[in-house]
């Protein structure tokens, strides 16, 4: 058929550049894709990617929408593959390569025109615009490569300490040290490049033994460079690490900066596995067992609200996360389909893409709906030769959350990598994400989802010596708990051992008092002691709990797996803040850390979290500065990313500013912020509160609604206790009872937060109709896109060694 509309648009088409994305794959409302009977269309003027299905045609909506009539429909079907020949080498590099897509599917295409026929007719043309422009959507990048890893290689390149080395041998060695200085271990050593001396390297890195005297060493002498003892090859390669930079590096001059301590290179044979290689060891050997406790393989499930996320490298923390909270009636019914075609309708943005309220609806729709749901047709494309002897799928092939992921992780220095993130963090950046989308629509957090976790804690310090009690109240969304690590040695495999603790425990532990020694009271003018506690001032309709199981040991964040006899029910009403009693006086607002010597007022529950965990004093007190004074979560994230700053345990300078580390923002970061509907006196002063990052500010301006932005603060909400009613931003409520029920858990397998497999565990209503059993509800656990019945309680073992615990409240 010819069209009209070629002859008037052809010219204005142009091919999509590097920069563009190109929707060619999925559709950017629905997980229908390119795979299906219909295909996608994509549309030659923005390269929006639109389904046909009926009942949504999210291809019209967008001809609706943008009046762009013209596109191209692209469908793949998949090539038989070959055989792997089993007598193949095992690889042997570090890198994971995906087949090329044309090595596993054909592609047809067909030209479509809406602005010709509303069912978007089929048409011809032989333009040469048009037909660049359909050469360039198939030859781009599609938006899941730009913002998936297909393959990697890790690339390590020098830095400026490799560069400029200055060497001060205290020895010449003539041969390599067999020992570390400072203990008996005689692997996984490294040498000093600045001195010479040897010393052991930290026990995590490839799960080998190591006691951390080389970063030791690095922080009382400064040196920052070490060569990896084992690794030195005849060519002059080696495991370089630059405690300066906290990562990997390459130094190119390393024969001679070994020959100043007598080594020769071309003596050397490489004895040991290079953090490559141990790397690689642990990426291949990582399983996550899909059998019950009694050995059984679990069932899959498949349904309404039983679709899995297929896994895009490492978004395993994003899938659990989700999973959970979308099996909760808040997030189920705040994105519903009504609302979705609603939404859909009136979008003001162009690129459903770049709308984060139509992506949560996409992903709620994709989760939700079962359509999704149902076995795998093929064994998914793997990154060797395809094996056409294996058995049929099991599991499903899941939807891929590719846009969701490229979009919510946008701008953000963590979450917009292919590395593994902690799940904790990522719900605390989501709600924040969603509050403010929720403010710039002009919708009120009240009515949304992100209300139910938010409620606050009462923080108490009473003065020993003059009796006055000092009240603070933190809106917060989790409760991260400590957890009493109970050394109980090593099994037989070598594994540590520790004892288990009860989560009631834990709570109580969070709720107990502390006493503050060397308290200086600015009221009664003393040096003298102070009690401390916390309880809660509010509960919130969902308690997400955080178990504080990554420890520092040795000065490194290390993984406990610490059992905890976790409870179907919590009953917390004793653990409920009473305010300021009758007959108490409120203490005047000063600091156990800092009233006396001139410093700025310190938040003194976060400064004690701080150092309970090993941090000095001032390191402390400097990242709660930088990050708000209000949380130790974040300001233990400040103080991994800046343990080499060269002045950190410099003294804070008296009289300086509360957040005098805080940058002066940029005018794009205060526009930022401000077109969520900020002040730009409100978005500077976030900025400069949270170190000049953007997702902070976001939190401290959520965290500080009464703040208009005219002076700096020290970051904590001092609410009156005798206050007859409860301040609208903190969030919960102080009905009694306080019982909640375990709704879900989220388990990590692995040795540290940035490294490991996340999955959810959901008591789930739709498992039990999948069953036949209606009406019941059973444990269902969903690891990325294989979901499958849990075991009994959900599984014993995963659930007492669960990172977070969601409870309900009844």
């Amino acid at each position: 058929m010819s069209c009209s509309h070629i002859s008037s648009l052809a010219q204005t088409l142009k091919p999509p550049t590097p920069a563009q994305q190109v929707h060619r794959e999925e559709c950017t409302l629905c997980f229908d894709g390119q795979d299906g009977p219909e295909g996608i269309l994509v549309c030659l003027t923005c390269f929006n990617g639109g389904c046909f299905a009926e009942g949504r045609r999210h291809a019209y909506l967008h001809y609706e929408k943008t009046g762009h009539p013209l596109g191209v429909v692209v469908r793949r079907t998949r090539k038989e593959q070959k055989k792997r020949d089993s007598t193949e080498p095992p690889m042997k590099k570090l890198a994971i390569s995906a087949p090329k897509d044309d090595e596993l599917y054909d592609y047809s295409t067909s030209l479509r025109c809406f602005g010709c026929s509303s069912v978007g007719d089929s048409i011809h043309s032989n333009d040469d615009h048009i037909t660049a422009v359909v050469k360039g959507i198939m030859s781009a990048m599609s938006s899941a490569q730009q913002s998936e890893v297909k393959a990697w290689e890790e690339e390590i390149l020098p830095c400026e300490h490799t560069l400029t080395l200055q060497q001060e041998p205290v020895i010449e060695i003539g041969k390599l040290p067999s020992q570390c200085s400072s203990c008996d271990l005689t692997s996984n050593l490294w040498l000093c490049l600045t001195c010479g001396l040897a010393n052991c390297g930290r026990q995590q890195f490839g799960g080998v033994g190591g006691n951390g005297h080389a970063l030791q060493h690095s922080h009382e002498t400064g040196h920052g460079l070490g060569v990896k003892l084992g690794t030195i090859t005849p060519e002059g390669t080696a495991d370089i690490y630059c405690y300066s930079c906290d990562d990997a590096k390459v130094d190119p001059d390393l024969p001679r900066h070994l020959q100043a301590f007598g080594i020769e290179v071309l003596g050397q044979t490489k004895t040991e596995k290079s953090m490559t290689e141990l790397q690689l060891e642990h990426n291949l050997k990582f399983d996550f067992s899909m059998t019950g406790d009694d050995g059984k393989e679990l069932e899959p499930v498949f349904g309404k609200g039983l679709t899995g996320l297929k896994n895009l490298g490492n978004s395993c923390y994003i899938a659990s996360v989700m999973q959970a909270l979308f099996s909760l009636p808040a997030f189920r019914s705040r994105y519903t389909s009504d609302l979705a075609f609603t939404h859909f309708q009136t979008c003001d943005n162009p690129l459903p893409a770049s709308c984060l309220e139509c992506q949560m609806l996409k992903l709620a729709d994709g989760l939700i709906s079962g359509r999704y749901s149902h076995r795998a047709l093929a064994p998914p494309p793997s990154t060797t030769d395809f094996d056409a002897s294996q058995e049929p799928p099991k599991f499903q092939e899941g939807i891929k959350p590719a846009q969701f992921k490229f979009l919510i992780g946008k701008g953000h220095e963590e979450f917009a990598t292919m590395r593994q993130q902690d799940s904790e963090e990522f719900l605390q950046h989501l709600l924040t994400k969603l509050r403010a989308e929720a403010k710039r629509q002009g919708r009120e957090e009240t009515s949304e989802p992100t209300s139910i976790t938010k409620f606050s804690m009462e923080q108490r310090l009473q003065c020993t010596g003059c009796q006055r009690v000092g009240i603070q109240v933190e809106p917060v969304d989790l409760a991260s708990l400590p957890v009493d690590a109970i050394d109980k040695g090593v099994n037989d495999e070598g594994k540590r051992l520790y004892a288990q603790v009860e989560l009631e425990k834990c709570l109580q532990a969070l709720c107990g008092e502390e006493e503050i020694p060397d308290y200086a009271c600015e009221t009664c003018g003393t040096k003298t002691r102070a009690i401390k506690s916390t309880k809660f001032k509010t509960f919130p309709d969902l308690l997400v709990l955080h178990m504080k199981k990554f420890q520092l040991v040795n000065w490194v964040p290390t993984k406990l797996e610490i059992p905890v006899q976790v409870p179907d029910y919590l009953t917390l009403d004793a653990l409920l803040g009473k305010g300021l009693q009758e007959g108490e006086v409120e203490l005047t607002p000063s600091s156990s850390t800092g009233a006396a010597s001139g410093l700025p007022e310190f938040n003194a529950t976060a400064l004690s979290q701080l150092e309970a965990m090993g941090f000095p004093t001032v390191r402390c007190q400097k990242a709660l500065l930088a990050t708000g004074n209000s949380d130790a979560e974040v300001a233990m994230g400040w103080l991994f990313e800046h343990m080499e700053d060269p002045d950190i345990d410099s003294p804070i300078q008296v009289g300086a500013p509360a957040n005098a580390a805080g940058p002066e923002p940029s005018a794009d970061q205060i526009a930022m912020i401000s077109d969520m509907g900020f002040t730009s006196a409100q978005a500077r002063k976030a900025l400069q509160e949270s170190d000049g990052n953007p997702e902070r500010a976001i939190e401290w301006l959520f965290s500080h609604p009464e703040d208009n932005g005219e002076e700096r603060s020290s970051g904590v909400t001092a609410i009156s206790s005798d206050s007859p009613s409860i301040e609208p931003d903190v969030g919960g409520s102080v009905k009694l009872p306080a019982k909640y029920r375990l709704k879900a858990f989220i388990s990590h397998k692995g040795p540290s937060v940035h490294s490991g497999h996340y999955v959810a565990t959901i008591r789930h209503p739709q498992a039990g109709l999948a069953s036949g059993s209606e009406g019941e509800e059973d444990w269902v656990l969903f690891n990325d896109e294989k979901v499958v019945r849990a075991p009994a309680h959900g599984g014993d073992e995963m659930r007492g060694l669960a990172y977070l615990y969601v409870y309900e409240r009844v």
